[in-house]
């Protein structure tokens, strides 16, 4: 998979793709991230990339020059399958959008900021529009973290244990039952007998009856 990000705040995205499970998919070649500045098709030799809003208002609107410039020119040298813009007008990233995803060659992401982005942008060329959250951040950028963290995992190879994606909450509209670890006993406190018992089809079953109660008392929407 190849994700190119486009941004006008590059240095926010290095943190994110440079540790964990995001960069030993990079290292292994899963995963190609490129981050674009938007500044480099500035309309002008002092940077500027955005504008006043027609109409009035207050805030700035990212101009359409700089933002169409960068993906005439990655559209030129390869197909992509998604272009995504990252706004909080946009579908809710949810599991089964990251596993669609997850099945993707080339995608685009686009960072808005300060008022977001010229609409005729949105017009010509975004694809797909995903929110990470009924809230607002200052800029795409977190958000664009977010969602590759979510779609990289799930690329074969990525994890250690594959089984382990499929595994996660909200991936069968449950969450995850609870999970222990060593020492069996901590503070008085036990691991449930079964998860010691060996009997792999009780332990199953008892972690789908987990996960449910879990469910039922946390999020009942994901049930109906």
């Amino acid at each position: 998979m190849r994700i190119d990000i486009l941004t006008c705040l590059p240095e926010l995205l290095v943190s994110p793709f440079a540790h964990s499970i995001v960069k030993r998919a990079q290292d292994k070649g899963l995963v190609a991230i490129h981050v674009h500045d938007l500044r480099r098709h500035a309309v002008n030799k002092h940077g500027q990339i955005d504008d006043y809003v027609f109409g009035g208002g207050a805030g700035m609107v990212l101009r359409v020059e700089p933002i169409a410039a960068w993906i005439d020119e990655l559209q030129a040298q390869r197909p992509y399958d998604a272009i995504i813009y990252l706004t909080p007008d946009g579908e809710t990233l949810r599991q089964p959008l990251a596993n669609r995803l997850s099945l993707l060659g080339n995608i685009i992401l686009l960072c808005g900021h300060y008022k977001g982005i010229d609409e005729r942008i949105r017009q010509t060329y975004i694809t797909h529009e995903i929110s990470v959250g009924d809230y607002v951040l200052s800029g795409g950028e977190l958000g664009a973290a977010i969602l590759v963290d979510a779609v990289v995992r799930l690329l074969p190879g990525v994890l250690g244990n594959e089984e382990s994606a499929l595994s996660d909450s909200f991936q069968d509209d449950l969450l995850a039952p609870p999970v222990y670890t060593r020492p069996a006993e901590w503070r008085g406190l036990s691991v449930p007998e079964i998860l010691l018992s060996g009997n792999t089809p009780k332990i199953e079953e008892w972690r789908h009856d987990q996960a449910l109660a879990r469910t039922r008392a946390r999020r009942p929407d994901l049930l109906s």
